[in-house]
């Protein structure tokens, strides 16, 4: 399966979502390799702070930001469980190819208004793949939110509404994902039985019950 992590607005947690997922299929001993497609190269910098730590490689990550991954990505799918992109924010060109290669595609949003209008230009060039790949799944992942907040129910009961729907799984906005990132872990290293490394896990969970 290859499922791309995507949204033109920048900030909202792309890199966390891809590197955690990929994370969790590794850790369920599924082969898994992550496309970095964005230019400021997050995950990347992940990898490479992760290998000064001197911690063990648990899933391959390759930068590809360019407009071939519709073509790259499936040729690395053919040999994996799993591919996950971490797409960039505001390059059309690159969302495209991402969009053709994959079967899953995970908009994150936090929970504001602002967010869910900011999403548009998304949806329509989710539209404009279907043309070409009508299987392709979307969901939006609230991410970077309190879920018993006010504003984060509301965003959720608005994106309710839409096609893509949202997922009922939410990723927090916790300290313990800035520490992984600094670190080169994963929220489940770190501690297992965290808020963090359970929202992963029953997000993670929630994308195989859709799974192509």
């Amino acid at each position: 399966m290859i499922v791309a992590v995507l949204n033109q607005k920048g900030g909202v947690g792309k890199s966390t979502v891809a590197l955690h997922l990929a994370g969790e299929w590794a850790r369920r001993e599924k082969r898994v390799v992550l496309i970095d497609a964005d230019p400021q190269g997050s995950a990347l910098n992940w990898s490479q702070q992760r290998a000064r730590e001197g911690l063990g490689r648990i899933f391959g990550v390759v930068g590809l930001a360019r407009d071939t991954l519709h073509n790259e990505a499936p040729e690395l799918a053919r040999s994996v469980d799993h591919v996950v992109i971490d797409g960039p924010p505001r390059v059309a060109s690159l969302m495209r190819s991402a969009l053709l290669a994959a079967d899953l595609v995970l908009i994150p949003v936090q929970p504001s208004p602002f967010d869910g209008w900011a999403s548009a230009e998304m949806l329509a060039l989710i539209a404009e793949a279907r043309i070409y790949r009508p299987q392709l799944i979307a969901r939006f992942v609230l991410n970077r939110c309190g879920a018993r907040t006010v504003i984060a129910r509301q965003t959720a009961e608005t994106l309710a509404d839409h096609d893509p729907p949202v997922f009922a799984s939410t990723v927090g906005q916790r300290v313990a994902f800035a520490s992984a990132a600094r670190s080169g872990r994963l929220v489940s290293e770190i501690n297992s039985r965290s808020p963090a490394a359970r929202e992963i896990t029953a997000l993670c969970a929630e994308i195989g019950r859709i799974a192509p």
